[in-house]
């Protein structure tokens, strides 16, 4: 498999995870993106879903790992990412906070009171950069999504809460859970952003979605 790398040294790794490949190993036993880049002492700094595609980076090393991952808990890893919502918010720029509880016995999570037991604190923010109106799918909106925390499937649960589902989500988009024909989630990790771990730089880099529907009905400009 032919894998874009976009930036690499001695200290970490960038590169664009495929949709479908799992982030690292599990219980599937399904090969993974650290296998398939031939480099099995690469650490995991941050998780993307495996149905999600785009960038991520990887540790090469342990202080490189502690570093970035001081960075993540400290919130100074910034995260963006590219969605296709089904229907149209109200708002052009929005923040959600919710709670979260996850649902380990099949693998979701749902939105709940503040003083539930396992409850956890999820933000973000979106900004709607276009709306398109589509035959098949209705209203369609391009959503541009900051992430403040990072808990288990929280784009996903939080839009869905906020009535715009994305597009192909099997899990969270009650009109795609119904359809029998497979479908990739849009949901792109588009831009990560973090101060290099030994040289003191903070680093950029972006990844735009693939050339296919439904983001190819959009003008991308972000």
């Amino acid at each position: 498999m032919d894998l874009n790398i976009i930036f690499q040294d001695k200290n970490i790794l960038v590169v664009e995870k495929p949709p479908k490949i799992p982030c690292q190993s599990d219980k599937t036993n399904d090969i993974d993106l650290i296998n398939i880049l031939g480099q099995p002492k690469l650490r995991l700094v941050h998780r993307l879903d495996r149905p999600v595609g785009g960038i991520m980076v990887y540790a090469k090393n342990k202080k490189a790992n502690s570093n970035l991952s001081k960075q993540v808990s400290e919130h100074k890893l910034c995260k963006e990412y590219l969605v296709v919502a089904c229907g149209k918010p109200k708002n052009t720029k929005e923040e959600l906070r919710d709670y979260l509880k996850k649902l380990k016995t099949v693998n979701m999570s749902k939105v709940v009171e503040k003083d539930i037991k396992g409850a956890k604190e999820a933000v973000l923010k979106y900004e709607l950069l276009e709306t398109v109106e589509t035959l098949e799918d209705g209203t369609l909106s391009l959503l541009k999504i900051t992430l403040k925390t990072g808990r288990h499937h929280q784009i996903r649960v939080q839009l869905s809460n906020a009535n715009l589902p994305i597009w192909g989500d099997r899990k969270y988009n009650k009109v795609f859970m119904k359809k029998k024909k497979w479908t990739q989630i849009a949901l792109w990790s588009y831009k990560i952003g973090f101060t290099h771990p030994t040289k003191n730089q903070f680093l950029t880099f972006t990844s735009l979605p693939y050339d296919e529907y439904p983001w190819n009905i959009f003008n991308i400009v972000v």
